[in-house]
């Protein structure tokens, strides 16, 4: 009985918390579309903030990722069977679709998206939130709308950035094995796409929007001080991942439905 009812109210403080998430983002949607605009300065200092704490760990992680795991490994593997030259077409598997979207969601939720968590959280349990309630200003066109906008872009630029450097993990791992790059270069082109270069931009688009609004969730719903700060930020870090990860089965599933062509290993 006593498991039953803790099961009963996480079950039931999880669907309350994910309306009200769902709530925020129709709130920010509209607060950003409909004027007045007095987010611009706000904007592009949230992006700039992004973009110097992201670029270096962005950089690291995707090269490691990119020569690590479908380089070494794969390179390891195909050439066993004597295709290393197949390799460039895995990139477009790997890095493309998967890679590169996924490493730009872990770093800029773990960068980026703890930084609102503990800004916004801060605020809230200073009660400066408060206080822009009672001035008359909407905390949700001035706070969260910059962050939304400005990690919306910053993972689509960051996804392009991924995907060169993730692309260069396979360069390096195919040098690696004393093998023409010539090769590489022509399975990469003969099995990448435009579907496969639009899905993942919009896919990594997409998943700094989830970031952006459950970070800021989070921050501004933190209670119990700076140890319910702490507490936010890492629920806020979990639950954007693991909404990510369930969000890119959903996209990926549909954009092979859609485009089975991409399917054929060419």
């Amino acid at each position: 009985m006593n498991f039953g009812s803790r099961a009963y109210e996480g079950v039931r403080e999880f669907l309350a918390e994910t309306g009200e998430m769902v709530i925020l983002t129709g709130k920010t949607i509209l607060s950003a579309l409909k004027p007045p605009y007095p987010y611009g300065g706000e904007f592009v200092q949230q992006f700039l903030f992004a973009l110097k704490l992201c670029w270096f760990p962005l950089m690291v992680a995707t090269v490691a990722f990119g020569y690590g795991a479908p380089g070494l490994q794969a390179a390891q593997v195909t050439s066993l069977f004597g295709t290393v030259d197949r390799l460039g077409g895995f990139f477009v598997l790997a890095s493309i679709r998967e890679f590169a979207p996924f490493v730009t969601a872990i770093v800029t939720a773990g960068v980026a998206g703890t930084a609102i968590t503990a800004d916004l959280g801060a605020r809230k349990i200073r009660d400066e939130l408060d206080a822009l309630a009672v001035l008359g200003v909407d905390a949700i066109k001035n706070l969260v709308v910059p962050r939304f906008l400005a990690l919306i872009l910053i993972t689509g630029l960051f996804n392009v950035y991924a995907l060169m450097l993730g692309v260069s993990g396979g360069v390096v791992a195919t040098v690696v094995f004393h093998e023409p790059l010539g090769p590489f270069w022509a399975t990469f082109f003969n099995n990448a796409s435009v579907a496969d270069l639009w899905g993942s931009l919009i896919k990594t688009t997409i998943f700094g929007a989830i970031i952006s609004i459950i970070c800021c969730y989070k921050g501004m719903s933190a209670k119990g001080g700076a140890e319910g700060v702490g507490r936010a930020v890492n629920e806020a870090v979990v639950m954007a991942l693991i909404t990510v990860f369930a969000f890119n089965y959903v996209f990926t599933q549909t954009l092979l439905a859609t485009h089975p062509e991409i399917t054929q290993f060419r």
